[in-house]
């Protein structure tokens, strides 16, 4: 069952000169326009893709290679400048740490605030927070405000509300990467155990074993543009030859 289709998707983003810091600027910039068009370019140009139910898809590539562009279009932060992306079922991303939430809110707060952003009714989110609460490993820290919680912290409480939305198609962007190594593992455990439900998981990293052990397909990306793609050992070789040619 297909469940995410890119077809043809590009996105384009301006870029302006800087507003006059001087009063004459200032004045010259009523008649002018106050943020003048400079230039302009593609994150992502005529992308294709077609991800299937119990597909782990890996998205690999050098930073600004628009990995985490591509996660943003599919869950609807961004729209498409052209082409089109269709998804059956339930998206749940993790993007950004703490993107979702409010920092001066709690943590307790911020279960609720974010479990219906995800969709969850409060009857849902009461039901669910002891199970989030446990698997963050955060209870003695409910009551403070998020502002003070380390990246860590912000990661266990993100992926521990996230699991727990009951995802058809989970995106993760790097947001493991920071924190501790028995609760990354612990995360993996949970993927792995998403994998078994038949879950449809997106993953970005630049941890190529991690890729390589969970993924059933890998996409390498290049200036927006697919470079390669297939069975996560090839294309993985192949973008490692890659680094090493241009480091030469």
């Amino acid at each position: 069952m297909l469940l995410i289709e890119c077809h043809s998707v590009s996105k384009k983003f301006y870029y302006y000169h800087e507003r006059s810091k001087t009063l004459r600027g200032a004045f010259l910039d009523l008649f002018k326009g106050c943020a003048r068009l400079n230039g302009e370019w593609y994150t992502i140009k005529d992308f294709d893709l077609e991800v299937h139910r119990n597909e782990t898809v890996g998205l690999i590539g050098r930073n600004g290679s628009g990995k985490s562009t591509i996660l943003k279009l599919i869950s609807k932060v961004y729209r498409p400048t052209s082409g089109y992306i269709r998804t059956q079922g339930k998206v749940v991303a993790l993007l950004e740490l703490g993107a979702a939430f409010h920092p001066e809110l709690t943590g307790r707060e911020n279960i609720y605030l974010n479990g219906s952003i995800l969709g969850l009714s409060k009857k849902e989110i009461e039901q669910k927070f002891d199970p989030i609460v446990s698997f963050s490993e955060l209870s003695q820290f409910l009551d403070t405000p998020v502002k003070y919680y380390s990246s860590g912290m912000y990661a266990r409480l993100g992926f521990s509300i996230a699991i727990f939305a009951n995802p058809d198609i989970l995106l993760i962007d790097e947001v493991l990467a920071v924190g501790d190594e028995e609760f990354k593992q612990k995360c993996w455990n949970k993927i792995d155990q998403f994998q078994k439900e038949g879950k449809t998981i997106l993953l970005v990293s630049h941890d190529l074993d991690t890729i390589k052990k969970l993924c059933s397909r890998v996409v390498w990306l290049e200036n927006g543009m697919i470079q390669r793609e297939g069975e996560p050992e090839e294309v993985i070789q192949a973008y490692h030859t890659d680094i090493s040619l241009r480091n030469q």
